[in-house]
């Protein structure tokens, strides 16, 4: 069974927001969206969950989950760095605002991603991040996506005990995992 979704066309479908206010990509991203990947993307108002993971405090929205791909729209307005994490996925941010920095084991300098770059973590590795101001990005994950829960959930479990943001995250997960099997 093959994966849903294309990252160069993801890529090019993000580029439409490029250079745009953050709300008006937001709109524009998610239409080039719905015409390249029809019935898939979830349209309609967005509903947003602050995120702690690995060290770090963004806020995303489900635009699409199974149990073998995501999308998110992901950022913060005021800078946040931690650490990547290490899945049994790949994982795409495509950047189409602000900025973000990251760099993997044994490397001296910073990779600097800003409007229209993308990041790929491979499978299996890390990285360090920081977003130096603010950043707008949509992600993108293929692979074993629930071995990436625990990862997601930890920070919540051990320092913010935020269930209430918690619950809301897994019930839009859920959803989406529901309407991705009805096709």
């Amino acid at each position: 069974m093959g994966y849903v979704f294309d990252p160069d066309r993801l890529h090019e479908c993000v580029k439409v927001g490029v250079g745009l206010g953050v709300g008006e990509a937001f709109d524009r991203i998610t239409e080039a969206l719905s015409q390249a990947y029809p019935r898939r993307i979830a349209v309609g108002e967005r509903r947003w969950h602050m995120n702690n993971a690995g060290g770090a405090m963004g806020q995303m929205t489900l635009l699409y989950a199974s149990m073998r791909e995501y999308i998110i729209f992901f950022g913060t307005p005021i800078g946040t760095e931690g650490h990547s994490g290490r899945y049994r996925s790949v994982v795409y941010d495509f950047v189409f605002d602000g900025e973000v920095w990251c760099y993997g084991l044994g490397d001296t300098d910073r990779q600097v991603y800003g409007p229209g770059d993308v990041t790929v973590l491979e499978r299996g590795e890390v990285k360090g991040y920081r977003i130096p101001d603010h950043a707008w990005m949509l992600e993108y994950a293929r692979g074993n996506i629930p071995s990436m829960l625990p990862f997601g959930v930890m920070d919540t479990l051990t320092s913010t005990l935020d269930l209430r943001t918690l619950a809301g995250t897994f019930a839009a997960y859920f959803k989406e995992v529901m309407r991705a099997r009805r096709g």
